[in-house]
């Protein structure tokens, strides 16, 4: 039986799948948008340290393996998909908490959107750029944003979890 303050399992797993498809529709939406609004390795200066700029990334976070002749693409599809499949047995396994199938449910929707360009545009599309004083933050995307968030949330979660209960105080 449920506590009346506890949805059912598949009430909660609802909503930490709703949570997931919402970052990858948000992330989809916005990168739909650059492409109709800027040609490819356009500037767009917004403040000092912060531009719009359209690039495709065919490897990983920070242009890793880029320049790999193409197999990069299905291989992190397929990393995206065995990690996807990981995340949902531990959003089932979590369901009870919020923090962790948060970041999981963060991670889920940020890689689908970056799947999503890999099979569509053959590479993830980027566009937010950081720079300050000569320095120059590699571009990213929304879903790269979810991602680093979830797995700051999940670490945090994984470490706060990992700690014995602080012992109940005499009364």
């Amino acid at each position: 039986m449920h506590k009346a303050s506890t949805p059912p399992a598949a009430a909660r797993m609802a909503l930490w799948a709703a949570l997931a498809i919402v970052v990858a529709v948000l992330d989809q939406l916005s990168k739909q948008w650059v492409l109709d609004s800027l040609h490819l390795g356009q500037v767009v200066p917004v403040t000092g340290f912060f531009d719009l700029v359209l690039v495709f990334n065919p490897g990983a976070a920070f242009s890793f393996l880029a320049d790999h002749g193409g197999w990069q693409r299905w291989f992190f599809t397929g990393l995206a998909a065995i990690i996807c499949s990981w995340l949902l047995v531990e959003t089932w396994r979590h369901r009870t908490e919020t923090l962790l199938p948060t970041a999981f449910a963060m991670i889920i929707g940020g890689a689908v959107g970056n799947v999503y360009d890999r099979l569509v545009h053959g590479a993830v599309v980027d566009f937010l750029h950081f720079h300050y004083a000569g320095y120059s933050w590699p571009a990213f995307n929304l879903a790269d944003s979810a991602i680093t968030v979830g797995v700051v949330l999940m670490l945090w979660g994984q470490f706060r979890h990992g700690r014995p209960p602080s012992p109940e105080k005499p009364s």
